[in-house]
């Protein structure tokens, strides 16, 4: 086996990352595979330029799956961030160091970009996920909140 290989998604790979996605209890109830707006929501992704939606591979298995967002903004002497979103990897790779490689790729996409600063939420019920963001470096500085619409 080789070592994982972090590149931009393309159409090809959404059912494989849909599937990533779907592949927990959150995601389970809330992922529906072989929806056509995936093919959709792709395209959106794809036709922005601040946006970033990438994979992990390894021997030709999309084993994890990172979306990255670019924000700029006019706070912090207008500071760009970038927003992980859609952290998953395979559940077969977990605790295999993956997802901290793959940690280590996308804050070096955000660098690369220009951000001053890298963000991210996390489900207050995934308590492993905290764990983990927090053994990176990250710090629950603020209280997210949602409005469903």
């Amino acid at each position: 086996m080789t070592g994982p290989v972090f590149r931009r998604a393309t159409a090809a790979d959404v059912p494989a990352i849909v599937a990533l996605l779907a592949d927990d209890v959150l995601g389970a109830a809330r992922e529906t595979p072989g929806d056509p707006a995936y093919a959709a929501a792709f395209a959106a992704i794809e036709a922005d330029p601040n946006q970033l939606l990438a994979v992990a591979e390894e021997d030709g298995r999309i084993v994890g799956c990172v979306q990255l967002t670019f924000i700029p903004g006019l706070s912090h002497r207008g500071l760009w961030r970038g927003q992980i979103e859609s952290v998953r990897t395979a559940s077969d790779r977990r605790g295999s160091g993956l997802g901290r490689r793959m940690f280590a790729w996308a804050v070096e996409q955000c660098r690369a970009r220009g951000c001053g600063m890298v963000q991210l939420t996390t489900d207050k019920s995934r308590t492993e996920a905290r764990r983990f963001y927090e053994a990176l470096g990250f710090n629950a500085s603020h209280e997210g909140m949602k409005l469903a619409l």
